[in-house]
């Protein structure tokens, strides 16, 4: 259960406290800094056992029920992202809410729902339009249908937003003004956190799943190799901003990442479903050049092991290099993502953001360092693997992607003439 926070002094008579409104969560209240750590530590906690059985039962489901999204493909992964996205903007508009103020501004949560569904129709439509296009142009008229939508998707979206805006003025309310503006700036935040992950993870899994699965799996294994080592082996306290964090269980998962990132990108490198682009919203399997990342290159390691050692050489994707760079933000740098989140926990002295996953808490919970990890496996591939130089097939996907039906085939009749002008150049 969740106070109000709205803090009450020592002169207050106690049978005022009874009218502060509790709302049914499962939160519970962090102990303060200078109890932290101390006797925190998971290889002290009597209940761990119990604790470790439930963390386990949903990490099964959880990474079964991913496991099938992944198999699926693109385009329900990214339905996935969407429904992760709506459960984290629940549990973080309930953080603030206020079930006594709330109660005299009916209709008020709807305006924070009527503004996410707004940004989640400009984000998407942004990021999957040209895809939509290139799903629809085997048939004349969804085509200019689609076209016309996307034309006018910007306006579309700004009429919703000040439909918002509007609507939010015109509910002020005497005496509730400062609860009001605080909600629509809270509001706001919520909108960049959800959805500004989502603009880089979004076309990381069109860039092909393997940008997407490795960097989320290496968070998944980072998290339940620091839980295990600071389980069995946790004695130093890591930071006071969580307790049971211990510098074992950090390098530990550290170390344990690396080495799984090297693996994994190894394994996931050999599947052409997890390493071709997907260019429109369809479902069916996909067939490409994997490119020079994705084919293996042989190691001689002859003077390096002893002579009756039984493999000459191995076989090393190219992309098992970038992988490293992945593992190590993943291992050292994104875990701050969860630090960020217990000490904005802390702030509002709460366990955790929701209880939708038994032992783990919220969706918001287990979130945080996806978050930070997804933009900078984005960043990373845009910057480090996608090739500089223009090729062909560079070229003919802005193509598709930015020219209209009639426009592209325009410059197919021009290339036409150019190429028969050539030929008769030639003879």
């Amino acid at each position: 259960m969740q106070k109000d926070t709205t803090t009450t002094t020592s002169s207050t008579p106690p049978t005022n406290t009874g009218r502060i409104k509790h709302r049914k969560r499962s939160n519970e209240v962090i102990p303060e800094d200078g109890k932290a750590n101390g006797g925190k530590l998971l290889v002290n906690d009597k209940s761990k056992y119990k604790s470790m059985l439930i963390r386990a039962y949903s990490s099964i489901w959880m990474i079964g029920s991913f496991v099938l999204i992944i198999y699926m493909g693109h385009l329900y992964i990214t339905a996935m992202i969407v429904v992760i996205q709506i459960f984290m903007a629940r549990e973080l508009f309930n953080l603030l809410r206020r079930a006594h103020e709330d109660k005299q501004l009916p209709g008020f949560r709807l305006l924070n729902w009527h503004f996410f569904f707004t940004a989640m129709l400009f984000v998407y439509g942004r990021i999957l339009s040209q895809r939509l296009v290139n799903t629809v142009n085997s048939d004349k008229v969804l085509y200019r249908l689609v076209s016309n939508l996307i034309k006018y998707h910007t306006v579309v979206c700004y009429s919703l937003y000040i439909t918002g805006f509007i609507w939010f003025i015109l509910t002020l309310k005497k005496k509730m003004y400062k609860y009001q503006f605080g909600q629509y700036a809270w509001t706001h935040m919520i909108l960049i956190v959800v959805f500004g992950q989502s603009s880089f993870t979004v076309p990381s899994i069109f860039e092909g799943i393997f940008w997407f699965l490795l960097p989320a799996t290496l968070i998944v294994i980072n998290d339940i190799a620091a839980y295990f080592f600071g389980f069995f082996f946790g004695r130093t306290p890591l930071i006071k901003l969580s307790p049971k964090k211990t510098w074992e269980g950090f390098i530990g998962a550290s170390v344990t990442t690396i080495i799984s990132a090297f693996m994994l990108a190894n394994i996931m490198g050999r599947s052409q479903w997890l390493t071709c682009p997907r260019k429109d919203l369809s479902t069916g399997w996909l067939d490409c050049d994997p490119g020079l990342l994705f084919k293996p290159e042989s190691y001689s390691l002859l003077g390096w092991t002893p002579h009756r050692f039984p493999w000459k050489e191995i076989s090393i994707l190219p992309v098992q290099w970038h992988a490293l760079c992945l593992g190590l933000f993943a291992s050292i740098i994104a875990p701050f993502g969860g630090f960020f989140a217990s000490g904005f926990k802390r702030a509002f002295k709460i366990k955790d953001f929701g209880d939708s996953i038994p032992g783990h808490g919220g969706l918001t919970d287990r979130m945080d360092c996806q978050m930070v990890m997804a933009v900078f496996a984005y960043i990373y591939h845009q910057s480090f693997v996608v090739p500089q130089s223009l090729s062909v097939e560079m070229i003919l996907d802005q193509i598709l992607m930015n020219l209209s039906f009639d426009e592209q085939e325009a410059l197919y009749r021009r290339l036409g003439e150019m190429l028969q002008q050539g030929i008769q150049r030639m003879t």
